[in-house]
């Protein structure tokens, strides 16, 4: 009877167990939905971290130079070639200068000339625009007549035309400007003109001056109204 207890003790302490273990087992292996994956790269060593394979990414060549292609060039104006051969030859000229001083030069010629002053003029002018110029002066002085002419302001100077004509530069200006021109006789009578009148004038002046010369002054050589 007494090993009979026993053989029943084992087995009842064998179905407990197997018992146990399958209650262990559906607990230990059932998923929840609150397990985070595991990152393979957190928290391994640098020597069991694995190996980060990426795509290679093309790197361009700096070696190779980008074709450029140059914009058209526009074609030099009559005006603009002149003035680089102006250049050229003369390395000091430039074109806003000259346009400064052909301002300044205009308001003293017309003002010697309305005065009558040919002493002031010869220097400025040609030998034939000066000639051109004391003629019209002698023929007031011979009349009897004066003239005055005030410039009220000048509009503008354009440059029309520039050459180089052996050692010569020759640039051609339009002067636009107001004046007031009155011219009276002996006794003070308005002859012409209106004293209380500002008319706009144009003209056309061309000056030179020889590029190899040590003075820089520029000479008149011509006059003309525009057509």
């Amino acid at each position: 009877m007494g090993g009979g207890f026993q053989f029943l003790d084992i087995i009842l302490f064998a179905v407990i167990a197997v018992f146990l273990v399958v209650r262990l087992r559906s607990v230990l292996g059932r998923r929840t939905g609150a397990e985070r994956h595991r990152d393979p790269f957190a928290g391994a060593s640098a020597n069991d971290q694995p190996v980060r394979r990426e795509a290679p990414v093309a790197v361009p060549d700096l070696s190779a130079k980008p074709t450029i292609t140059p914009a058209p060039e526009a074609p030099a104006t009559p005006i603009a070639a002149g003035l680089a051969q102006i250049r050229q030859a003369d390395p000091s000229f430039d074109a806003a200068h000259f346009v400064a001083g052909c301002r300044a030069a205009f308001e003293m010629i017309v003002g010697a000339y309305a005065a009558g002053d040919a002493t002031t003029l010869r220097p400025l002018l040609s030998d034939e625009v000066f000639a051109n110029f004391n003629g019209a002066i002698e023929e007031r002085r011979k009349a009897g007549q004066t003239h005055t002419t005030t410039v009220v302001g000048l509009r503008g100077v354009d440059l029309l035309e520039a050459d180089l004509q052996g050692r010569n530069a020759m640039l051609t200006a339009k002067i636009v400007s107001d004046q007031i021109n009155v011219t009276r006789d002996s006794a003070g009578k308005v002859v012409d003109g209106d004293p209380t009148a500002v008319a706009q004038v144009t003209d056309i002046w061309t000056f030179a001056r020889n590029t190899r010369s040590r003075d820089p002054n520029w000479s008149l050589v011509a006059t003309r109204s525009p057509n």
